[in-house]
């Protein structure tokens, strides 16, 4: 009887693999004909609105409908390499460069920018306003002052690492004052305000941060304007020799029409609290 039923189990879950193939081919046909395409993208362009923003306009303009997953730049890369989506908006360029280096990228293109700064809380209890991202760093460790990071090798993360090292420490995760969120940039702010850490995030998802107060936020941007700071964010199609059944063809419809002059205005224009959140550099 027992054998009877697992046989029975089997043959179910065979036919619901099966049913799920098709579909899942059937949806691959059906976005190849370019109604659809699938990106991987970083939390800030989510968190503040602008994809909301674009995506409608998109559709508009094209015919095609964008649908995006927000997740840390790395686990974005991952989703590429996992012939997952169609094309990737993302923010660290060592990894990018790295991700087209091996294959798995093509037609790397610049979009936008704009910068990273180091937070606080307000009375700033290490005291480092206005010092480098390097000296601020340093300050924090020695003075084992509170601080959140995201440890999910999201864009941000690898930021936060690269300043690490070049303040000669290690990433310092197992320190009792260290908080490793795991989560987006706006959860771990929210945990930098909980636990009065400081952090680092992108410029944009901060003033998304601060909009959510009425009164004073509860955290300051402390460093800022250093040119380790700049954030630059490309967008680049999944390799269709690597990736058969990418919508290659939707995904270079997107980098154009992301990078072309009339909506490398509107990325300027989209503000919030009367402030630019990226700043196009597409090649002209």
């Amino acid at each position: 009887m027992l054998k009877k039923c697992l046989v029975g189990v089997f043959v179910m879950y065979l036919s619901l693999v099966g049913a799920a193939f098709a579909s899942s081919e059937k949806s691959s046909s059906t976005d190849t004909k370019g109604r659809l395409i699938h990106m991987a993208t970083t939390t800030s362009t989510d968190n503040t609105g602008l994809l909301d923003y674009l995506a409608p306009k998109f559709m508009l303009d094209t015919g095609i409908e964008l649908r995006w997953i927000a997740a840390g730049t790395g686990k974005a890369l991952e989703m590429g390499k996992n012939c997952d989506v169609d094309v990737l908006l993302v923010h660290a360029p060592s990894a990018e460069e790295a991700y087209v280096r091996d294959g798995y990228g093509a037609q790397r293109t610049p979009v936008m920018y704009n910068d990273f700064v180091i937070v606080g809380p307000t009375n700033d209890p290490a005291g480092v306003k206005s010092m480098s991202p390097v000296d601020a760093f340093k300050t924090i460790a020695a003075k084992k002052v509170q601080f959140a990071g995201r440890g999910d090798n999201s864009g941000t993360n690898m930021k936060e690492i690269d300043i690490w090292k070049a303040a000669g420490l290690d990433v310092p995760d197992t320190e009792p004052w260290y908080v490793e969120t795991g989560r987006g940039m706006l959860a771990t702010l929210y945990t930098a305000t909980e636990k009065e850490a400081y952090s680092i995030t992108d410029r944009a998802t901060f003033i998304r941060f601060r909009s959510n107060f009425k009164a004073a936020p509860p955290l300051d941007v402390l460093v800022e304007g250093d040119p380790m700071l700049h954030n630059p964010y490309s967008v680049m199609a999944v390799n269709p020799d690597r990736c058969k059944q990418v919508n290659y063809d939707g995904a270079m419809s997107f980098i154009r029409w992301i990078t072309s002059p009339p909506v490398q205005k509107l990325i300027a224009e989209f503000k919030l609290m009367d402030a630019q959140l990226f700043f196009p550099n597409a090649p002209k």
